[in-house]
């Protein structure tokens, strides 16, 4: 058994996660633990004081206690808002309260973008333009070339956890243009675990989100892999491990 450990802020597509977990369909479980969220805003203070050490550290003896191989901070904005750097040391901290291998869901989108091989990449996000351009800014950093932003002008996950399979593909179509390898959907808040294969499907390319992203690296942490087309192209990486 691999067990995950995801350190989700507050409440909003928490259940993608239990479904995701049933699309692996292997011995993987995804444990989820809620983070005080504080101030539901997109906005930048808000945003870096959702992460903070603390608020992180809180949940952690839970995962631990939950037996989990590796830890992931379910969260986007949560992370990229401090900036390449600044995230790296987020997320060491995270490790090292933690005692096991950790992560952010803003590194999952970078790696799973480096393990499809894809360099040209657009976003669509839910964030207000200032929040998404800084997310913009840490893909650049990790040498992505992004090739435009859509803003949705969203300012709390808890609207964003409204949406349903219409507006998530309007939003990746809106995002999408001509040359680019993958949209990037990058907000935790956002349901998009049941429509992956439509995503993939409608824009003939690669869709990462940021769920996917963060149980993708949560695997990748704990040296696994699974085998999950109905997660997208993403979970269809050799090698495969296939319980």
């Amino acid at each position: 058994m691999t067990a995950l450990g995801l350190l989700y802020p507050g409440h909003s597509a928490e259940d993608d996660y239990p479904r995701i977990e049933q699309l692996l369909g292997s011995d993987v479980r995804v444990d989820v633990v809620h983070t005080d969220i504080g101030e539901d805003a997109h906005r930048v203070d808000a945003l870096r004081e959702m992460g903070a050490e603390g608020r992180l550290a809180a949940g952690v003896a839970q995962l631990r206690l939950a037996g989990a191989d590796a830890v992931m901070w379910a969260c986007t904005s949560g992370s990229f808002v401090y900036g390449w750097e600044g995230a790296q040391q987020q997320v060491r901290a995270l490790a090292a309260a933690a005692g096991m291998p950790a992560s952010s869901t803003s590194f999952a989108f970078v790696r799973a973008a480096r393990e499809l091989g894809v360099r040209r990449v657009a976003v669509g996000a839910t964030y207000p333009d200032d929040v998404a351009a800084l997310f913009a800014d840490f893909l650049r950093a990790a040498g992505l070339e992004v090739t435009g932003v859509r803003s949705s002008g969203i300012v709390t996950a808890a609207e964003v956890g409204t949406w349903g399979e219409e507006e998530v593909l309007t939003l990746a179509r809106s995002a999408d243009a001509e040359g680019v390898e993958a949209v990037l959907l990058p907000d935790t808040a956002l349901h998009t675990a049941a429509h992956l294969s439509l995503l993939e499907k409608a824009l003939s390319k690669p869709v990462l989100t940021a769920n996917q992203v963060t149980v993708w690296e949560g695997l990748r942490l704990a040296d696994r892999r699974v085998n999950a087309p109905a997660l997208g192209v993403l979970f269809t990486r050799e090698p495969i491990v296939q319980v």
